[in-house]
């Protein structure tokens, strides 16, 4: 697969709000999704592809509004000095034409996702990169999301993830990319 031996990982929304539970639950299952989230991050550096990180950007009053204390990278992660963020206000990454420009920058035809949250940005930054063309893979274990009082955060990753795949998009574990 030529057009994705140069693409570029996208981190989703990995925020200090989805973590550090002072306005809502930390997403399901925090500290495996930043454990697997870490080793795709140093696979990919590793294997000297870029890394991006996308930064929600809420209304005033909002955790994740910038300046909130939830707006942040969660610093867990590592972002390097050069690794950049690209701000979004709507679910889709791809809303802010910068981060298209910097994955054409990359020569790759393809993309790889992970964050928060699986039936949000994550899907909608899917279906972002799909209709830009990009080959999308998704790390299948490192999305995660909130539970909601119909359905448990495990049966939403699952289920985004057969959608996922159903629309065209790869799914590989981050032991799968990473090795370990």
């Amino acid at each position: 697969m030529p057009e994705s031996s140069l693409a570029p990982l996208i981190v989703i929304d990995l925020q200090t709000g989805m973590f550090d539970g002072r306005f809502e639950p930390p997403i399901h299952d925090a500290e495996g999704i930043v454990a697997r989230a870490r080793a795709v991050i140093d696979w990919a550096r590793e294997s000297g592809r870029k890394v991006a990180f996308i930064r929600h950007d809420g209304p005033q009053g909002d955790p994740l509004a910038p300046g909130a204390s939830g707006w942040p990278v969660w610093p867990e992660l590592g972002q390097a000095d050069d690794e950049p963020t690209f701000g979004k206000r709507v679910g889709d990454a791809f809303s802010n034409e910068a981060l298209g420009e910097w994955v054409a920058g990359q020569g790759a035809g393809a993309v790889i996702l992970l964050g928060a949250q699986s039936d949000f940005c994550v899907a909608a930054t899917l279906k972002g990169a799909m209709e830009r063309g990009l080959g999308v893979t998704v790390v299948s274990d490192a999305h995660s999301t909130l539970d909601t009082p119909a359905e448990s955060a495990a049966a939403i990753i699952a289920r985004h993830n057969a959608a996922f795949e159903e629309a065209g998009a790869k799914l590989a574990t981050a032991a799968t990319l990473s090795g370990r």
